[in-house]
């Protein structure tokens, strides 16, 4: 049986203390003094508001932003993007109230939703139906056949585009190929047959199509012509089967630099991104949607942890944390170096011994009962202290919500909007 760990950082150093916003070091300083141990999210509003604003307003006009709420579904985010996206995207009915609540639908026009999922149950599609959602994606014939009736029997027709796996993507990058076995989508080979059902289906009002095929690209050039080939595609499927195409959706995929200290990555240029996409609009009257998740609220959150002890066995350093892959998974789920700041915390019991580990390698580890547990491995520390914090900054995305919160019952990671 094989350990998943995160890849080692040496020789490379942690940030230093500076990368912390002010606002930040403050808040964490006054939870530490509160008597309980650190163990948080932090999440500044503003910060992912900012990236929302400059990536609407780098993408032509006929491009929407729909943010994929999965990411990070803190209400304060939630409602923080609401005035700086189009909508957003779904995948369950916590997430459609969220989004409902945050972005009501303006009278007489659909809720500013799109819904995926690759196993929409029947509730999930009933309240997507019932909310009025602009575009169900419909991953398989029996999901139309679903919809058309829970639409039949609530007296309406829902807007549909069919998710579909496409059999190759004629451009290269950091982009997952289509054309694999998949629980997503149509299989390209099969899209006549669910366009011939969704089009017969009295229910359903078949709008366009979802392809959803790029994941964390850095390359502003490669998404682009992704993008453009989505856009081809569709168009040119349209026209073949007779579709009053009205939708497109590109799916997420816009990069983070989650390693950008360890390894050659470059911010994904938002700008360039917007200026390619320019130069070929669809056809009049087709909306694109884009739904960036991790892109808008990666840096607008931190995850912090009180070091509990520091150890050393066999000539390692560790550091172990009030938290771990209980509150912070992502690390090791996505196999990446996470890097972390130490934030001085000088607040001690006297006459207790702090221990402490410094100017050695560090790897930080949780309070579960498993070796598994380890969020960053081998990284140089100046300094760190029994009740100092640990902070990783960029961990807005995927980290609250993509957490082991169960596993041994220790208390949640508390979520703080500054």
């Amino acid at each position: 049986m094989s350990i998943e760990l995160p890849p080692s950082a040496a020789p490379r150093t942690a940030h230093a203390q500076d990368v912390l916003p002010a606002r930040v070091q403050r808040r964490l300083l006054d939870l530490a003094r509160s008597g309980d141990p650190v163990a948080a999210y932090v999440y500044d509003g503003d910060v992912a508001a900012a990236r929302a604003r400059e990536l609407r307003a780098a993408l032509p006009e006929w491009a929407s932003v729909y943010y994929a709420v999965k990411a990070n579904s803190f209400p304060g985010i939630v409602g923080a993007l609401a005035p700086h996206v189009d909508g957003f995207e779904v995948a369950s009915l916590s997430e459609l109230a969220l989004a409902t609540a945050a972005k009501p639908a303006a009278p007489g026009t659909p809720a500013p939703v799109v819904a995926a999922g690759p196993a929409k149950s029947v509730p999930v599609l009933t309240g997507l139906v019932e909310a009025g959602v602009e575009a169900i994606n419909a991953e398989s014939p029996l999901e139309l056949h679903r919809i058309s009736r829970i639409a039949g029997e609530l007296g309406t027709t829902a807007r549909v585009a069919l998710r579909v796996n496409p059999a190759e993507i004629p451009v290269t990058g950091s982009l997952h190929m289509g054309g694999e076995a998949s629980q997503f989508g149509i299989p390209e080979p099969d899209v006549a047959e669910a366009v011939r059902l969704a089009m017969k289906l009295p229910g359903i009002d078949l709008v366009g199509f979802h392809i959803h095929a790029a994941s964390n690209n850095l390359d502003a050039t490669t998404h682009a012509a992704y993008l453009r080939w989505c856009i081809e595609w569709s168009v040119a499927t349209a026209v073949e089967h007779g579709i009053d195409l009205r939708h497109i959706d590109a799916g997420g995929g816009i990069g983070v630099a989650f390693e950008a200290d360890f390894k050659d990555e470059r911010p994904f240029d938002v700008a360039r991104f917007g200026e390619l996409l320019a130069a070929t609009p669809p056809p009049g009257g087709v909306k694109v949607a884009l739904e960036p998740g991790r892109f808008l609220v990666a840096d607008c959150g931190w995850y912090a942890a009180e070091v509990t002890d520091v150890k050393h066995s066999y000539g390692t350093s560790f550091a172990a944390l009030r938290g771990g892959i209980n509150h912070f998974q992502l690390p090791t789920s996505w196999d990446i170096v996470h890097n972390v700041a130490v934030l001085p915390v000088e607040d001690w019991p006297e006459g207790c011994p702090r221990p402490e580990a410094a100017g050695v390698p560090v790897t930080f580890v949780g309070e579960l009962c498993t070796p598994e547990d380890t969020l960053l491995r081998d990284v140089r520390v100046e300094r760190v202290r029994a009740g100092d914090i640990a902070v990783f900054p960029c961990a807005g995305s995927y980290g609250w919500e993509f957490a082991m919160h169960s596993f041994l019952g220790h208390p949640v990671a508390d979520r703080i909007l500054l």
